[in-house]
């Protein structure tokens, strides 16, 4: 059986897709001037761009794609849009990211609770397109904590904990419209680790709390990336962080853990402490120009099946393609699933 593939998240935008602030201008996605467009004209477009990208991934041979995460102008204030006591226009400056970025951020001002379900159509509009199952993704409780403000909890577990119930009625809609594969963001288990093994596994385990068996509950952690391509001088997380969480992330009440490998690479030991929970392992950069090779991807996932089950081993790049361009994206997909469907195993 050859490795199977998947993506993580985000995959570049078409040209198309309409500009769209992140939340007050400092930031913009797309290329396309959506000036005058209505809401209805903008998520046709948005529905046109998700068909469009699963196709890409699953023509680039990947076997678990994700919807590319086009609709959202950030990918954690998308999914903060849809709580209660979210206030994007009410701007609190905060230090994020253990200090490495300061701005003003949107906060929330009253308690926190789901309203309507949005992703089951997101989901059913990029599953429509392929015979593929796609994964939905969804930004974790404590990465959201650090991307925004609290005004109203005072008490950070406290305001983890909402965010996490918050967001496991969003994933049981999910599971219930049919999705497989769903899988929560938490980049901050990297940067606050003991934050992680204090509060942070167990609101990631409450987000799943009640889903169906047959759903493949995943979670992702990387450890940083800039904000433009080829850049290096910027702040990664410790590389010791996977060492001192595998193991609470092996016990804990999920299916796979995304890690990335290809930007710096781990200490393959590492994947020896995931004793039944699979991993989603790093093959290819995201924030390189540099298209790797289909020997270089082998070899380094031959090096890594010498310390994991190939059963529990998937292929993948290291984090969200969006910087990359499309060209480059695909490029990289097409290597990646190359290595990864004609290893030995």
């Amino acid at each position: 059986m050859p490795l199977l593939t998947t993506t993580i998240g985000a995959f570049p935008k078409p040209d198309y897709v309409p500009r769209r602030a992140w939340f007050h201008d400092v930031a913009a996605v797309g290329e396309a001037d959506g000036e005058g467009l209505s809401e209805n004209e903008i998520l046709a477009i948005h529905d046109r761009a998700t068909a469009d990208v699963v196709e890409a991934q699953a023509d680039a041979g990947i076997d678990i794609p994700t919807d590319g995460e086009v609709r959202r102008e950030n990918y954690i204030h998308y999914h903060c849009r849809h709580m209660t006591g979210f206030e994007p226009e009410t701007l609190t400056e905060r230090a994020m990211r253990n200090g490495a970025w300061v701005d003003a951020v949107p906060s929330f001002t009253g308690p926190i609770k789901p309203t309507e379900p949005f992703l089951p159509r997101d989901y059913k509009v990029a599953q429509a397109v392929t015979d593929r199952p796609v994964k939905i993704t969804v930004p974790g409780p404590l990465t959201i904590s650090d991307s925004t403000a609290d005004l109203h909890y005072g008490d950070v577990k406290a305001w983890c904990s909402d965010l996490a119930d918050a967001l496991n009625a969003e994933i049981l809609a999910l599971a219930d419209a049919g999705c497989r594969h769903i899988q929560v963001d938490e980049p901050l288990f990297a940067r606050l680790p003991d934050q992680a093994l204090d509060y942070g596994v167990e609101n990631l385990q409450r987000c799943f709390h009640g889903v169906p068996r047959q759903v493949t509950r995943t979670m992702h952690m990387c450890c940083g990336y800039p904000d433009k391509l080829d850049e290096t001088d910027y702040v990664k997380a410790d590389p010791d962080v996977y060492q001192r969480l595998a193991g609470a992330l092996d016990a804990a009440a999920i299916d796979a853990v995304s890690l990335e490998d290809a930007h710096r690479h781990n200490d393959l030991s590492l994947l020896e402490k995931f004793q039944s929970t699979k991993v989603i392992f790093g093959a290819v950069e995201i924030a390189s120009s540099r298209v790797e090779t289909v020997e270089r991807i082998r070899a380094r996932l031959e090096q890594a099946l010498q310390h994991i089950d190939a059963d529990r081993l998937l292929a993948a790049p290291d984090c969200g393609l969006i910087m990359l361009g499309r060209d480059l994206a695909v490029a990289k997909l097409n290597n990646l699933a190359e290595a990864a469907h004609n290893i030995p195993t």
